[in-house]
């Protein structure tokens, strides 16, 4: 894969479709660019388009479908769909890179062509450009943004900081995406279908380090609760977090260890560890050492509560 391709994808839909369409063939002699331009894009029979299975977007609004049927008939396909050339082997034709949606609406709308752009690039780099191009457009849900990061790297060895590279976001972005792939299959749904928000999500993931490991059961019912509670309540992303507070707290005092001989600690102490439960969402102790010193202690039962302490410490 060449480097100037790997550049390209940075740039999005400006990478993928070619600045000015060329319609029909020019009497005068081509220059090998507008020769090469040619062979890009062109119209092509619209039962040679094929969706590729690899769109990283797996939801389509019917009722957003219906308003694009009705521009498509009205004023035809603006822009071309993206696609890359099938093997001889599997039928021939192209497979879609980006433009799904363009193309299932023109099926609808009886159109027997499409414009197209056909780009020379292997099966990675367009499951890569397609996702850029959901990401630019906001087209994906979060669950399938998610999907689609944990899929380049399961399947093409990505770390999170080479992900980010490639689809223009930053580390943490990453991250929080793939944390929602950890919540269970009940609320995923409700974040896919719009129920929910990736906000609401996130902050529901902490009541998973709140039961004890290995009881994973206990752990999604009491996410799946709280998420019905929330949206019922119709509670925002800040209430949502107030309320994992509220049950990891009330969690982490029924799990208190038993009394020890160690000196008791005062009523200010008992109630400055109070509040940092409180803010924190997880166990926080104050040691004094000496008369006006001490030391603070968090603990954090998963690398995702560090994640998620150590951005309210450090926000600014």
């Amino acid at each position: 894969m060449s480097v100037e391709k790997r550049k390209a994808l940075g740039r999005g839909l400006s990478a993928l479709i070619p600045s000015a369409p060329v319609a029909g063939a020019a009497t005068a002699p081509a220059t090998d660019a507008a020769a090469s331009l040619r062979r890009e894009y062109f119209v092509a029979p619209i039962e040679d388009v094929h969706p590729s299975g690899n769109n990283p977007r797996r939801a389509f609004d019917d009722a957003g479908l219906a308003e694009l049927v009705a521009s498509i008939r009205e004023h035809g396909i603006i822009e071309p769909l993206v696609v890359r050339a099938r093997a001889e082997s599997e039928g021939g034709g192209f497979l879609l890179i980006a433009g799904e949606r363009r193309w299932r609406a023109a099926q609808k709308a009886g159109k027997k062509d499409v414009p197209v752009v056909v780009k020379d690039i292997d099966a990675l780099e367009a499951f890569e450009m397609a996702l850029v191009e959901n990401l630019q457009r906001q087209d994906l849900n979060p669950i399938e943004e998610a999907e689609a990061y944990r899929r380049l790297c399961d399947e093409h060895g990505y770390t999170h900081e080479k992900l980010a590279v490639r689809v223009g976001k930053d580390r943490t972005t990453i991250a929080n995406a793939l944390r929602l792939l950890k919540l269970p299959p009940p609320v995923r749904s409700m974040v896919v279908d719009g129920r929910l928000a990736a906000g609401h999500a996130r902050a529901l993931l902490g009541l998973a380090a709140s039961v004890e490991a290995p009881d994973e059961k206990a752990a999604a019912e009491s996410i799946a609760k709280a998420a019905d509670e929330v949206v019922k309540g119709g509670l925002s992303a800040r209430q949502a977090e107030a309320l994992v507070r509220k049950l990891r707290a009330a969690r982490e005092t029924k799990a208190a260890p038993a009394p020890s001989t160690a000196p008791a600690k005062t009523a200010s102490v008992r109630d400055l560890e109070a509040r940092l439960l409180r803010a924190l969402g997880v166990r926080c102790a104050v040691v004094e050492t000496g008369p006006g010193k001490g030391r603070l202690e968090i603990e954090y039962p998963s690398l995702d509560d560090l994640d998620r302490v150590l951005d309210k410490l450090l926000r600014p």
